[in-house]
């Protein structure tokens, strides 16, 4: 009895320290990856292929929707590009204020609280005109096409959705 009992305790320490090497060069890999990113002077590439911009975003709905909503799409985003440029514009050159405010040498609260409040002001300016150009473009599409848009994003079959 005493022989199988040192046995599983044997075998239990083996997968014991197995575990150990395997965290500790997890570890290791993990610090000297943070080393290597810290040390060099060449900038680390980001991430190409991920698309952040309302223009990017819109390119690939449209290129989901039916051909004739995708045309009305276009023709609407068109008619209000200038209207939708100076807000965008102006969306960022109000991030840039809250940046140069935030960066302030001495720094003053209350310009970073105007300048924060001037940025969501700018910001729901924008989605505001996006939001009346979308609507705008619904009004004449398809109701395949409005279907689209309802399901947008596209869910791919091997998505897990959280809820």
């Amino acid at each position: 009895m005493s022989l199988s009992a040192n046995a599983r305790n044997s075998m239990r320490m083996r997968y014991l320290l197995v575990g150990s090497l395997a965290l500790n060069l997890a570890f290791v890999g993990a610090a000297g990856a943070v080393a290597f990113q810290r040390s060099t002077t060449v900038p680390l590439q980001p991430v190409i292929g991920i698309n952040h911009t309302v223009a990017q975003r819109m390119d690939v709905i449209i290129a989901n929707l039916p051909a004739d909503d995708a045309k009305v799409m276009r023709t609407v985003l068109r008619a209000d590009a200038a209207k939708l440029v100076a807000a965008e514009a102006q969306m960022r050159l109000s991030r840039e204020t809250v940046r140069t405010k935030l960066r302030a040498d001495p720094y003053d609260p209350a310009a970073v609280r105007v300048a924060l409040t001037e940025a969501s002001t700018a910001r729901d300016h924008f989605f505001q005109l996006l939001e009346d150009v979308i609507a705008d473009a619904t009004a004449q599409m398809s109701p395949a096409g409005r279907a689209t848009l309802a399901d947008w994003p596209v869910r791919h079959r091997n998505t897990v959705v959280m809820q």
